[in-house]
């Protein structure tokens, strides 16, 4: 996500094209994350509630008629303000609040599975069917595909995903119990005190399909105290439990590309160096120990652009790890060797790998070689993990950017598409949407900026600029509607990201901009603020 080099870039924009605000609004943004770097270095900011596992921890406390009554008070507030929100969150809210058995609405199941890559589309069907299911709605469906319940290329935390799921819908359909394996793989999660890899959804269908199976109360009461460990000031349940390490590396480029004082740039990579996992990788959170391609590829590039000999083996262990897992079709996989492919995944590798000079020819070139051949007509790509599918898009382009004396012919084909894609898109107020008929929004805005800034027209970027100024508060935050997904496609929000994301678009911008101007972030209440000179 860094940006290009000068010499892969058209030349410069003169600074009067732009807003004259642009410097102190980028100032204090800069400020406003530097103050959320903790004194270990990480960026803590935490998910927010979701509708999704509120409903599911109160159908827990209903179903079994534990006690917990503030708790569920809370719960009840919460969904109640959730009726009428989306479509989605409005009947998980109803069906849960209600309860008694109802039909599923096969409107709401077919919204969940439309925004799903085609290879997880059996199985996000079940997980949507299933979870309705665990709010109290009737089963209504006899016979599943078996590729709902394939285990055999899934990374752990869709194991456990699905063997619950498996367990609620064939209960729910009056079929044996589970066998020992099974179970010994769910209780395996369960620890006191602890959700297993951060994640409340799965800690949550996971007491779901042990609910009444004999001698699993203690194990299921236990779990709930533990989820509720969680539950926050507005009455909700967040989706995971904290997103820190993604937090982290995503505001380290950011604050890179700024600006910002090394020695807080250095506190954040001593962090990074702290967490990351034993192959090599990097997890959005610590508190998991599955590494994925995302985190990984981004602290990469952020080492690197930071000082690339004081953290070589870092780098060096990051760059295997991604190596290790490379799919045979020459894409990169979310998690794990052997699971399928993705665009967005693809993309960050290539960006990471881009800052090695060593690598085979072959690595690069046959991973945008796949991007070509799995992008849309239009120029777009399969669903990633954010509900913008700009995220994909900036990505790849700036993947094909940094690979530049590798691009093909197609592939530039593939990344001019992309581009007018996304001048396309833009709409009469200089923002862009997440989809199609989407308002206009900060992090859409971000990244479409992302792929404008290496353009040779200024006037889009100027526009798009302009409406990013005008989200900026004066505190350096930026508010934006929920965008990351997890699982696909439920969105989930963790507020600093919209802050992190805008800064690094407006970095991008600034790399296109000559002469660079000095920024002195602007002055808060009570607080004093660094000056930060590009």
């Amino acid at each position: 996500m860094r940006p290009l080099a000068p010499e892969y870039l058209p030349p410069a924009w003169p600074a009067s094209l732009f807003p004259a605000g642009l410097p102190s609004a980028r100032g204090r943004i800069v400020a406003g994350l530097l103050e959320k770097v903790g004194a270990d270095g990480a960026v803590r900011d935490g998910c927010r509630s979701r509708v999704l596992e509120s409903a599911l921890t109160l159908a827990l406390l209903r179903r079994h008629g534990l006690r917990h009554a503030g708790a569920r008070a809370g719960l009840v507030r919460y969904l109640e303000r959730h009726r009428t929100g989306s479509l989605l969150d409005a009947v998980l809210a109803e069906t849960a609040l209600v309860g008694g058995e109802h039909p599923i609405r096969p409107e709401v199941l077919e919204t969940i599975v439309c925004q799903v890559p085609d290879f997880a589309g059996a199985r996000k069907r079940a997980l949507a069917h299933a979870l309705f299911v665990m709010l109290g709605a009737s089963p209504g469906r006899d016979g599943w595909d078996r590729e709902a319940f394939d285990v055999s290329a899934l990374h752990p935390w869709a194991v456990v995903q699905v063997t619950a799921v498996r367990a609620v819908l064939g209960r729910a359909a009056g079929q044996p119990p589970l066998s020992a394996d099974d179970l010994a793989l769910l209780v395996s999660t369960q620890r006191r005190g602890t959700v297993w890899e951060g994640n409340l959804l799965i800690h949550l269908s996971v007491l779901h399909a042990l609910a009444d199976l004999p001698g699993t109360s203690a194990t299921v009461d236990e779990g709930l105290r533990t989820a509720l460990l969680h539950q926050q000031s507005d009455g909700g349940m967040p989706f995971v439990t904290d997103t820190d390490t993604w937090s982290t590396v995503t505001a380290g480029l950011a604050l890179h590309t700024a600006g910002a004082p090394q020695r807080v740039l250095h506190r954040v990579a001593r962090h990074l160096v702290t967490v990351q996992q034993e192959d090599g990788g990097w997890s959005y959170t610590d508190r998991a120990r599955l590494s994925d391609t995302d985190c990984t590829s981004v602290a990469i590039e952020f080492l690197h652009q930071l000082d690339p000999c004081g953290y070589r083996d870092s780098i060096r262990c990051g760059v295997e790890a991604l190596i290790a897992v490379r799919g045979a079709d020459g894409g990169f996989p979310t998690y794990g060797a052997g699971t399928p492919s993705e665009a967005c995944m693809t993309a960050a590798a290539v960006n990471a790998l881009s800052t090695k000079d060593r690598l085979p020819h072959s690595t690069v070139q046959s991973a945008l070689e796949y991007l070509t051949r799995i992008q849309d007509q239009d120029g777009s790509f399969p669903p990633g993990w954010s509900r913008s599918r700009l995220h994909t898009l900036f990505r790849v382009h700036l993947a094909v950017g940094h690979s530049n004396r590798q691009a093909s012919p197609s592939v530039r084909a593939m990344r001019e598409r992309i581009t007018s894609l996304v001048c396309a898109d833009q709409r009469d107020d200089g923002g862009f949407g997440q989809q199609d008929g989407s308002r206009s929004d900060p992090i859409s805005t971000s990244y479409a900026l992302i792929v404008l800034a290496g353009g040779r027209d200024p006037a889009p970027a100027a526009r798009a600029a302009r409406f990013l100024l005008s989200h900026v508060r004066s505190d350096g935050s930026v508010d934006s509607p929920a965008d990351m997904v997890g699982p696909r496609p439920f969105p989930y929000r963790v507020p600093v990201l919209a802050d992190t994301f805008t800064l690094l678009a407006l970095g991008h911008l600034t790399s296109r901009i000559q002469p660079f101007r000095p920024l002195t972030p602007g002055p808060r209440p009570g607080a004093a603020r660094p000056a930060v000179t590009l």
